[in-house]
């Protein structure tokens, strides 16, 4: 990467104040052609900007030289006046500067991968950090891009070289016909390992925290399914209407609800049905129940799915039949709080605890692979353990980025704004 790129990394004017910055090897050419002299690294400097005779506006600016900037190359910032015209005039100007070209969506942050200022553990937590809607998705995120899983993922690698060293020792000082055995503690390390291997894999994941909680309002026809998800939503997301099988089809809301992410799911009223659309919409319906994390019930307790809510959604208009686990009315607002506090109390067995990392797809499927490889070292001849034990190395380090992920860098670069 021998050019410089240049982006907008403020949000679109008119604001207060906006930020470009500048990062490569003609960030410094690029600063002074513009302020006329350097300021000392990072301090900010007042400089009034000129484009030969014209005044570009009266800046605040701070450079900061590689490697120890965010890029891991030299960076220089504008802080601009945030209207519209001055924005467009800066970013014209630095277009016309030789070497200058403006950045790709990401580009920021993958140099600072390649430049090794992070790890791809911690790029995707600050893209998870950009795409947050929900504060347990934001705890989320700041623990993954502030190194929570990178800096487990290196305690296992530094483990696992200490054991692998031990196996090659003992293969170096064999002959032909014997192999010094292992240490007494070698297997029950490996089984320490593995444990804590296995302890997060079956921490729960960040998909579901992406997507949300998936919540089945289910019941007989006429029942007030549409009703409370509209209440739920606070917004009317779902048709209402008194007429039995209104809806058909699966009416889905996402909302969240104490910053935790739900997927509201209203569907068909379950019956026996001769409509042959009705049934398609009841055959959705009890897929969407089977599917669901929690199931809010609002029939007949004795027809209810197991582990379901048992709501009374219709509490004003007389007492439940049964014992309900709450009962409440979208007319009055009785009981809502009471149902939003169990569905939050549901969801929290559900979702990552606060501050702990949750793992994507990606880093679930390489840590089961070093956990796998793991479950074969413990019986295996040296010989075959020092292969295991380098698989286990190399699944780990694609957790991180050392190894074998090539081929999704653009994808994970390109969900960043271009000025990330």
């Amino acid at each position: 990467m021998t050019d410089t790129i240049f982006a907008l990394s403020s949000g679109a004017p008119p604001a207060a104040v906006a930020l470009i910055r500048i990062s490569g090897p003609g960030a410094d050419a690029a600063l002074a052609t513009l302020a006329g002299r350097l300021p000392e690294p990072r301090i900010a400097t007042f400089r009034r900007l000129r484009v030969g005779d014209e005044v570009l506006d009266n800046t605040v600016i701070v450079r900061f030289p590689g490697p120890n900037s965010a890029t891991g190359e030299d960076i220089s910032e504008l802080h601009l006046h945030g209207g519209r015209a001055v924005v467009a005039r800066a970013l014209a100007v630095l277009g016309g500067i030789e070497g200058l070209r403006p950045a790709q969506p990401g580009e920021f942050t993958r140099r600072a991968f390649e430049n090794g200022r992070i790890d791809l553990a911690e790029a995707e937590g600050l893209a998870d950090l950009l795409e947050a809607e929900t504060e347990s998705q934001r705890r989320a995120a700041l623990a993954l891009a502030g190194g929570a899983l990178s800096g487990q993922v290196a305690a296992w690698q530094e483990r696992i070289l200490a054991l692998s060293a031990q196996v090659e020792a003992a293969l170096d000082f064999s002959d032909e016909d014997d192999v010094a055995p292992l240490p007494p503690d070698f297997g029950g390390k490996i089984e320490a390992i593995r444990d804590e291997l296995a302890a997060a894999l079956a921490r729960p994941r960040a998909e579901r925290l992406k997507d949300g909680i998936r919540v089945a309002i289910a019941g007989p026809p006429n029942a007030g399914k549409s009703s409370l998800l509209n209440a739920l939503a606070g917004r009317d997301a779902a048709i209402t209407s008194a007429i039995p099988g209104t809806t058909r089809d699966l009416v889905e809301a996402p909302t969240a609800i104490g910053g935790i992410p739900f997927l509201l799911i209203d569907s068909a009223g379950l019956r026996d049905s001769g409509d042959p659309v009705e049934s398609i919409g009841i055959a959705r319906a009890q897929a969407s129940v089977a599917a669901a994390d929690i199931v809010l019930w609002l029939g007949d307790p004795q027809d209810a799915p197991e582990r379901a809510l048992l709501v009374h959604a219709k509490a004003d208009l007389g007492p439940a039949p049964g014992a309900p686990d709450v009962s409440v009315s979208v007319m009055t607002g009785e009981g809502l709080d009471a149902l939003t506090r169990l569905l939050i109390q549901r969801s929290t067995a559900l979702l990552p605890a606060g501050g702990e990392v949750a793992l994507h797809e990606r880093h679930w499927s390489a840590l089961r692979e070093a956990c796998e490889a793991l479950n074969e070292v413990k019986a295996a001849d040296p010989l075959i353990a020092a292969e295991y034990l380098r698989s286990v190395r190399e699944a780990l380090d694609r957790v991180t980025g050392k190894a074998g992920v090539e081929d999704m860098l653009d994808a994970l670069f390109g969900r960043f704004c271009i000025g990330k």
